[in-house]
């Protein structure tokens, strides 16, 4: 069964039998449910009746999305169809055309027979937690009621939002657009066969790039597994140590997920994206859009936020400019409410989700190549220069794959008790279950968008971070 219903949204392959993966049917069933729930529950004064809808390049993306709009335009809805567009774009053009709320047709990382619908509310943002299963149960009652043949929606095709999602990045008081085009930079980048092929160019010449793109055309047909981890970029990191390059980008499908690669080839870290883009912000004065105390000053109100699973050097950059960090429980939508209650400047997630509020609370690869440049012309060093400004962890990403017999609940418990009584670590089962040692920690969650226990750990060297994985793992494969 691949059909997964979850805080990320609702994915699943492509065909099959309906209720065990995301074939037409449950499509219907499933916009329906969305649609239902977001008449009932607009989020503003005064209802626009209108639904943004925007897809990657998946094979199957018009298929769904023909579905979906269809399924909209029989509730009633206005459907703003803004085409091939990036997750971080349909999130703006929510909030742009004043919509009710909008779906993303993309499975993100998944492999190219996944396909997802991801739910936006009137905030161009995920629904909550509490909001989405009121969607699935809605969904599992199938009380629907679809619009009269007067009441039916339209359906509009507004493609100009990839040029409004450009602007508005360019706009942003610590994207230095001057100082960039300055540097010349040079600069490979691979979309991965979808919609990153479309608006990274347009991008790049927006900010004054001299760009290779590879594997950018946007047919869903992705040239290697479409999670930007090392394993899976040799092509690109290949290509860079021709010299010819100062940065590599990696986008995933949807372009909400960013991976930089030094000059030399080698990998900046997924985990430093983030760490890298807090740092300049963090640092940077008032007057130009930064905060208060920046420049190593203090603040004891400044404060940044990412996931349990991300590497500890955001806390370490974080403390170095007098702020306070705080993790949250794994999942976009965990991270933007920590940061809306903590008043966070800057977070997201260890996998190369930057999440900028001065743009939108929304994990966007846009910004994050902004901010990234930005901080590099003004510094006037090379990429690998810069990674050695950081502290150096190392994140061993392992996993576990899951049988209709795995009592995920049990694992967990188990390894909750195993260091009940250890002095030196702390346990925090927010979200699954985090052992935390002073020198490494290690992760174990089910995965929101597979059926996988991910297991993730950290420590000085790869080899004690692998180990250190591996063994909770071997608990997993004992019981």
């Amino acid at each position: 069964m691949t059909l997964i219903k979850s805080i990320s949204g609702i994915r699943g392959t492509i065909g099959g039998q309906t209720g065990d993966t995301l074939n037409p049917l449950d499509i219907v069933k499933f916009t329906t449910a969305y649609a239902t729930f977001i008449s009932g529950n607009p989020g503003k004064p005064g209802s626009s009746g209108k639904i943004v809808v925007g897809r990657d390049g998946r094979i199957s993306g018009l298929m769904v999305r023909n579905v979906v709009v269809g399924t909209l335009m029989g509730m009633g809805y206005d459907v703003i169809d803004i085409g091939y567009a990036t997750t971080p774009t349909t999130e703006l053009a929510v909030r742009m055309a004043q919509a009710d709320g909008g779906i993303i047709i993309t499975a993100s990382h998944n492999p190219r027979q996944w396909n997802a619908l991801k739910l936006l509310n009137s905030e161009g943002e995920f629904l909550t937690a509490a909001d989405g299963a009121e969607v699935l149960r809605i969904a599992e009652a199938e009380d629907f009621h679809y619009a009269e043949v007067d009441q039916l929606g339209t359906c509009t095709i507004d493609d100009t939002y990839n040029r409004r999602h450009i602007d508005s990045v360019l706009q942003l008081k610590l994207v230095d657009v001057e100082a960039i085009r300055k540097r010349k930079f040079r600069v490979c980048a691979d979309t991965i066969n979808s919609v990153g092929g479309i608006i990274l160019p347009e991008f790049f010449q927006a900010l004054g790039l001299d760009y290779e793109i590879l594997n950018g055309e946007c047919t869903g047909d992705f040239a290697h597994n479409p999670e930007p981890l090392e394993k899976n970029l040799h092509g690109i990191m290949d290509r860079m140590k021709s010299g010819n390059f100062d940065l590599g980008i990696v986008v995933d499908p949807d372009v909400d997920r960013l991976a930089f690669i030094c000059e030399d080839g080698t990998m900046f870290g997924e985990e430093y994206t983030l760490v890298s883009v807090a740092d300049y912000v963090l640092s940077s004065p008032p007057e130009l859009g930064g905060v208060p105390g920046g420049r190593g000053g203090l603040n004891a109100g400044l404060a940044t936020v990412s996931n349990l699973s991300s590497t500890r050097a955001l806390r370490d950059v974080t403390e170095k400019h007098g702020g306070q960090y705080t993790a949250a429980a794994v999942g976009e939508v965990n991270v933007t409410t920590k940061m809306k209650e903590v008043g966070a400047v800057i977070g997201g997630e260890g996998n190369g989700g930057v999440i900028y509020p001065e743009s939108h609370y929304g994990r966007d690869a846009l910004v994050g190549i902004a901010l990234f440049l930005s901080s590099l012309a003004q510094k006037g060093c090379t990429v690998s220069e810069l990674r050695k400004t950081f502290p150096d962890y190392q994140i061993a990403k392992n996993r576990i794959d899951l049988t209709p017999g795995t009592d995920v609940d049990a694992i967990l418990v188990k390894v909750k008790q195993m260091f009940a009584n250890d002095n030196s670590a702390t346990v925090n089962d927010i979200d699954g279950v985090k052992i935390d040692f002073p020198d490494r920690w290690v992760h174990l969650r089910k995965s929101n968008t597979e059926p996988i226990i991910r297991v993730y750990s950290e420590a000085q060297t790869m080899e004690q971070a692998d180990e250190l994985g591996k063994r909770l793992m071997q608990v997993v494969y004992d019981m």
